[in-house]
């Protein structure tokens, strides 16, 4: 169990707290906090990544009232309730089986990238015919067409958890912010001197990074529309890019064989990560910031400490390059895809090898788990999605239809829909 930004709160401090509601947060297991100081309204949350369906519940109300002051007495027996809904969400394996629900032929020339919000509801599609799609999940219908670019848009991203805002990067080298609602631009950000091919927001949805061909990636205000810091430092182009779940870092991956870590508030770089031998192919933090995953082409994931930037692990076994990796929403386990054509499973604690996911006949250019992390998804140049068991590493079903390789796959946080992108140029949605 984890408290992010608690301190030890003397008395006088205390007094001035009020606590005003506690939310569930399912995935990964935790309750939210939201608060009163000094008359603003502040939101925390109590991590609870070891909680499993045997944690004793008493115990574990005990250790929260004392590690957080805002949770009294009285409240005990709701958090009781809360830990045990939580409980019974981790019960509920999801077994699904997922069928074709709807084919979308969504761009004539090709899509480059596809991305789901929170819910599933909707999700949007980069293309080389400049534009990127909003399309609703349910009916298939499009909503809007994002037009404005002056070249191929490759890098989406929605503004999860929020998802009222659209990110798309060009090779124009421009960055524009849209309204979901209207299918408005709000801002168009201007200062990259090559193709952005990376993005993500930050997830406070008040920053959007974005990874440039020019060896930089810059960070811009949401509201003000500015360019806020540029992170100089790689040698070569950055093609990876994301925040920690606090928002206060940000990892890039270059092909110059190295990950940076910076200070988001200060746009400082923090620790250049060296180890690798080839480019990197994705950088990310686990849940509770403490851990740093990169892949690379040199056929090995490394696992780094992000509170001093050392390498702690390199995982090894694959025979061609690491084209994708990540963590379960906890952090417990690790998953990487190969251009070998198989996946693995590590645990991020013993950095072993628990399972290797064997079936495809293509590379593996994308993994993801399920929101439960008893699933992963992966997507194939073999026109193939699979669905394994991430214990056992059996493949319980494959998803097939598309005429040419999957370069896009993704559950929505339910973990009840998945959506496939091709280079057959359609979108697929399995419910």
């Amino acid at each position: 169990m984890a408290t992010k930004s608690v301190a030890n709160l003397g008395s006088g401090e205390e007094q001035k707290m009020k606590l005003r509601s506690l939310l569930l947060r399912y995935y990964p297991p935790g309750i939210m906090l939201e608060y009163e100081k000094s008359g603003e309204l502040k939101t925390k949350s109590i991590d609870l990544l070891n909680l499993s369906p045997s944690t004793e519940v008493n115990a574990l109300v005990e250790e929260i009232q004392k590690a957080e002051p805002l949770i009294t007495a009285s409240r005990s027996e709701q958090v009781k309730l809360l830990i045990q809904r939580l409980q019974d969400k981790l019960r509920q394996h999801s077994n699904h089986t997922f069928y074709l629900f709807k084919v979308l032929r969504a761009h004539i020339l090709p899509l480059t990238n596809v991305a789901l919000n929170k819910s599933g509801s909707c999700f949007i599609t980069g293309s080389y015919d400049r534009t990127c799609k909003l399309w609703d999940t349910a009916s298939g219908e499009e909503l809007h067409t994002l037009e404005g670019h002056r070249n191929v848009v490759y890098a989406i991203a929605f503004n999860n958890p929020y998802g009222d805002k659209i990110a798309t990067g060009s090779f124009d080298k421009t960055c524009k912010l849209w309204s979901v609602e209207t299918g408005k631009c709000y801002h168009t950000f201007r200062g990259h001197t090559a193709e952005i091919v990376c993005l993500s927001f930050n997830p406070q949805s008040t920053l959007v990074a974005t990874g440039s061909m020019d060896t930089t990636a810059k960070l811009w205000d949401i509201q003000s529309g500015e360019e806020v810091f540029t992170l100089r430092g790689h040698s070569a182009e950055i093609i990876s890019l994301s925040f920690n779940t606090s928002g206060d870092r940000i990892v890039t991956g270059s092909f110059d064989h190295t990950v940076a870590v910076w200070e988001a508030d200060t746009g400082r770089k923090v620790y250049t990560l060296i180890g690798h031998c080839a480019e990197i192919s994705s950088a990310l933090f686990n849940w509770d910031c403490s851990l740093i995953l990169t892949g690379s082409m040199d056929k090995t994931c490394m696992l780094w400490d992000a509170s001093n930037g050392k390498c702690v692990a390199t995982l090894t076994g694959h025979d061609d390059e690491i084209l994708d990796s990540c963590f379960d929403y906890t952090g417990k386990l690790i998953a990487t895809a190969s251009a070998d054509g198989t996946a693995r499973v590590f645990s991020a604690a013993t950095r072993k090898c628990l399972t290797k996911l064997e079936g495809h006949e293509g590379e593996i250019s994308k993994i993801s788990f399920n929101p439960q992390g008893n699933r992963l998804l992966t997507g194939s140049a073999d026109e193939t999605a699979r669905i394994w068991d991430a214990q056992t590493g059996q493949c319980l079903q494959v998803l097939e239809g598309h005429t040419d390789e999957i370069f896009s796959c993704a559950f929505n946080y339910k973990g009840d829909i998945i959506i496939t992108g091709s280079k057959d140029n359609t979108c697929r949605i399995w419910r």
